[in-house]
């Protein structure tokens, strides 16, 4: 899904935007773990590395799906992010972005790094003639929405989910 790797500039350090590789894995879910909200989730009790190995082969073999890291000095992966082009007949069959599972690592938060991940996933879906942008941030997290509403998201729509018992 990716159209190419990018490079970033942040506070005089740089960055390289690529697509995630299976050896990401375990600093993915290490970014994820950093999350007070969701740690449970990710905590080894939620599921063993086979459904992330899983997870992480589904997304990588579907060209709609892009896991991308942000990679930083000596290969740390210090952001990560999930891109989905979603086809619709829903705005006259606009194409659309979904946003999701952003994660910056705690040491690189309020650096500038989230703005510009954010920004380049604007730019990506541009590039491809994306109409529409859409994400979900968890009811609880205020921050994160000043956050995206600064970056020109409009809080628009209220989001429902259901938890099923047949997932981890």
């Amino acid at each position: 899904m990716l159209l190419n790797d990018g490079k970033l500039s942040v506070q005089g350090r740089n960055y390289l935007v690529r697509e995630a590789r299976i050896e990401d894995l375990e600093q993915i879910i290490a970014l994820m773990e950093q999350d007070e909200i969701r740690r449970a989730e990710h905590s080894g009790a939620a599921g063993g590395p086979e459904h992330y190995l899983e997870a992480f082969g589904e997304i990588d073999a579907d060209p709609a799906h892009a896991l991308i890291v942000l990679e930083g000095e000596g290969g740390k992966i210090v952001g990560t992010m999930q891109l989905t082009t979603l086809p619709s007949l829903a705005r006259r069959a606009a194409k659309r972005m979904q946003i999701e599972a952003v994660r910056v690592a705690s040491e690189s938060r309020r650096s500038g790094l989230g703005t510009q991940m954010i920004r380049w996933a604007i730019c990506e879906a541009e590039h491809k003639g994306i109409s529409l942008i859409q994400l979900t941030s968890d009811a609880q997290r205020r921050d994160a929405h000043r956050f995206y509403q600064r970056l020109g998201f409009i809080p628009s729509h209220v989001g429902f989910k259901m938890r099923l018992a047949t997932g981890p």
